[in-house]
């Protein structure tokens, strides 16, 4: 535009022309101007919009980083009782009998237990067990433990019922 108006002014125009293109000038400036702050606020818009998903993320971010340390917390609680059951289970094994330890040790195969046994006798062989899915095994292996135990109860009750009729009948012969 410079060149032009000092073209227009080397000729001897009219002040009219000079105010035309001048005016021209100003125009297109002000258009030029108008442009780039469209520009700048379509910008400044997406840069908001940007700063704004940033900060979701970063709030995605520390949710899911505390739920991962929850359910790490979690998982390592849930070890620390298996752990602790399976030493409960270690210490109840020696009280059942030969065959009951037998199939709580075959359970605990089935399910990746490591549960200590002791050996068998000679003439007791490996009774065969029904399959059990690892989902239901340490509850299969505390319900086998429950029964048995019950069992225990109920043989011990009948023995010292058969004891007392012993006691009582060698009263009555006195």
């Amino acid at each position: 535009g410079r060149i032009k108006l000092e073209i227009v002014l080397h000729l001897g125009a009219s002040s009219q022309q000079l105010k035309f293109t001048t005016s021209d000038s100003c125009d297109r400036i002000k258009d030029e101007f108008q442009f780039l702050q469209a520009q700048y606020h379509s910008l400044k818009l997406e840069c908001d919009k940007l700063a704004s998903e940033k900060s979701e993320m970063q709030r995605h971010y520390i949710m899911y980083y505390e739920m991962s340390y929850g359910l790490n917390i979690e998982m390592h609680k849930q070890a620390e009782i298996v752990k602790r059951l399976n030493g409960i289970c270690a210490q109840v094994l020696p009280y059942l009998s030969q065959e009951q330890q037998l199939q709580a040790h075959q359970l605990s195969q089935l399910q990746g237990l490591a549960l200590p046994m002791t050996p068998l006798p000679l003439g007791l062989s490996q009774p065969a067990l029904p399959a059990v899915t690892t989902s239901s095994g340490l509850f299969s292996l505390s319900s086998l433990l429950a029964s048995q135990a019950q069992l225990a109860k109920e043989e011990k009750a009948s023995r010292d019922g058969v004891d007392s009729h012993r006691e009582e009948d060698g009263d009555k012969s006195d």
